[in-house]
């Protein structure tokens, strides 16, 4: 697949999209065929067999056995847990495609803009910059079938664009300027994907590094960019899980032994039997087991983002700021299966060094714990930090003493509510038609010459957005059907004025002009920025330390083995 550009903004509530790998263990596996399986499970297995070829044989119409087998596959794992999942054959590929190291593909990021695919950046490197793509076309045609106009949605992009390397696509091109289309023919290539969007210095001790996924080449991406802010003197860290659904779990404890010292816990699982159970500690020497760290987290950060979290946390080893997790700590593993489909089976759960359940509850109700995220923000949790309530049967301790919770997600250690002060449904409307990329790319282009000799330094510093400019939003919105509202667009302004510089930004300096602009109007992490005297004190061991507790409430043992 190709990459979707994303906003950047932190307006939006994040909600947890598409299939979540959540934290698995990836690994091969063949449940099924066993010996002991039982003359039952035999039964129920020749069950279905012949209620299948009945229908099939006898059924008075005429019916697909593919659909009706999928629909009760999907019916069956209902009565499991929320997150094991069955993939059918067509969307295996589409599924794993967020957590590999790279995909076939022409090497495009983009958007859809008025149902046409806007082209935002060619990748570099990659075969669509190689023929002459640039930031702003517009993909009128595939293959001289016209896909404009066409209600396309992301998946039909991925369709028409991937295939495998050395096949040939032909783009028919609409370019700012140009009368005519422009055709190109595309040789695809593998693509590199990244899972760390960025790293860079904030200051002359302070680094900061996102990661959006944990994938296949999430561990080397991080190492790389922590040898370079270590080398530009990095003595303290923001790392930034936000809105990290998860993927690969080797990937998310590698990373936290990065920062923990000797062979202290970091993760362990617990499943029936013994089969699947095990203990992952730190064994290496990190490159920041000094230093102060402090962890972003939110309403979107799951699985394998609460594993580092979580064990950063309980090992007392970084500050955790900003708003409680997913809480999702089930652990899947995929299996391949005889037609090529795969199953997602939940085998394990997953627990924090201080025997913590990260899993939220669930039951068999999938819709309400859909809504959890929902109803988090109409029970106030985004907003105050003592709208979450925890039972005392769920406190733990960590490693130093200080008091954290289980039962669904991690609670940080320094809250930081949504802001909704500058939020608008003027805003919002700039962003769901696409009207501030569009401007920023339009922008860009036509001052290229004069941004293009700036240091981004300078930038950051001077450049201003202009009432003309503002004024040119304005416009360019109205044309697209958004009714300006004064009120609404005051209210907004300091965050429309900075989305504005940071996507210009990002089209002449790509994400390492992207972040540094839009941080500026990100609440969570500057709040962050004035912590790490707190931060400093929790890695030298200077918080406060609680009471003694009352025996119940003292940390759990891992979990006694049920056997079913």
């Amino acid at each position: 697949m190709e990459k979707i550009s994303n906003s950047g903004s932190n307006i939006r509530i994040p909600v947890l999209l598409g299939v979540t790998l959540a934290g698995g263990i990836l690994v091969g596996a063949t449940l099924f065929g066993s010996k002991n399986a039982g003359d039952d499970l035999g039964k129920d297995i020749n069950k279905l067999r012949e209620i299948v070829t009945l229908i099939d044989r006898e059924y008075v119409d005429t019916v697909n056995i593919d659909q009706i087998t999928d629909y009760g596959i999907n019916k069956m794992l209902e009565n499991l847990d929320p997150h094991s999942a069955y993939i059918p054959a067509k969307e295996v590929e589409l599924a794993k495609a967020p957590l590999e190291g790279e995909f076939d593909g022409i090497g495009i990021e983009f958007f859809i803009l008025k149902d046409t695919i806007m082209v935002v950046s060619p990748i570099s490197g990659g075969p669509s910059e190689a023929v002459g793509l640039r930031a702003g076309d517009k993909i009128v045609a595939v293959d001289d079938k016209t896909v404009a106009g066409t209600h396309l949605s992301n998946r039909d992009v991925f369709t028409k664009l991937r295939g495998k390397k050395g096949t040939k696509v032909k783009l028919s091109v609409a370019r700012k300027g140009e009368k005519k289309l422009l055709d190109f023919v595309v040789t695809r290539d593998k693509i590199p994907t990244h899972s760390v969007d960025i790293g860079y210095m904030i200051d002359d001790k302070t680094g900061y590094i996102k990661v959006s996924r944990f994938s296949a080449n999430t561990y080397n991406e991080f190492k790389e960019a922590m040898t370079k802010l270590v080398a530009k003197g990095m003595k303290q860290l923001v790392l930034d899980l936000r809105d990290n659904p998860g993927g690969y779990m080797d990937r998310a404890t590698k990373m936290a032994d990065e920062f923990l010292s000797g062979n202290k816990m970091i993760v362990y699982t617990n499943g029936k039997g013994e089969r699947y159970d095990q203990q992952i500690r730190a064994y290496m020497p990190g490159d920041f087991e000094k230093g102060s760290v402090i962890v972003l987290i939110n309403e979107g950060s799951a699985s394998a983002s609460e594993i580092v979290s979580g064990a950063l946390q309980d090992n007392d080893r970084a500050l955790i700021v900003g708003r409680r997790s997913f809480g999702k700590g089930l652990v899947q593993m995929p299996i391949p299966l005889s037609d090529g489909s795969e199953l997602r089976l939940t085998i394990s759960r997953y627990y924090t060094p201080s025997g913590r359940s990260i899993q939220k509850p669930y039951s068999k109700n999938e819709d309400e714990y859909n809504m959890d995220l929902a109803k988090r923000f109409e029970n106030g949790e985004f907003f105050h930090a003592d709208s979450i309530k925890f039972a005392d049967s769920l406190r733990y301790k960590t490693i130093g003493g200080r008091t954290v919770y289980g039962g669904g997600g991690i609670m940080p250690d320094v809250f930081v509510p949504f802001d909704t002060s500058m939020n608008s449904r003027y805003l919002n409307g700039l962003y769901n038609k696409n009207i501030i990329r569009e401007f920023s790319l339009d922008y860009a282009d036509a001052n290229k010459p004069t941004l293009s000799a700036m240091k981004f330094e300078d930038y950051a510093a001077n450049f201003k957005v202009t009432p003309q400019m503002l004024e040119s939003l304005k416009e360019l919105a109205t044309q697209n059907g958004l009714v300006y509202d004064e009120k609404q667009f005051t209210r907004s302004k300091p965050l429309i004025e900075n989305a504005l510089k940071a996507f210009i930004a990002r089209n002449v300096w790509k994400d390492e002009g992207f972040y540094p602009v839009i941080a500026k109007q990100d609440d969570v992490l500057q709040k962050a920025l004035t912590l790490f005297g707190k931060a400093s004190d929790l890695e030298e061991g200077k918080f406060e330390k609680e009471k003694p507790v009352s025996p119940k409430s003292k940390n759990k043992p891992a979990p006694s083995k049920t056997k079913k």
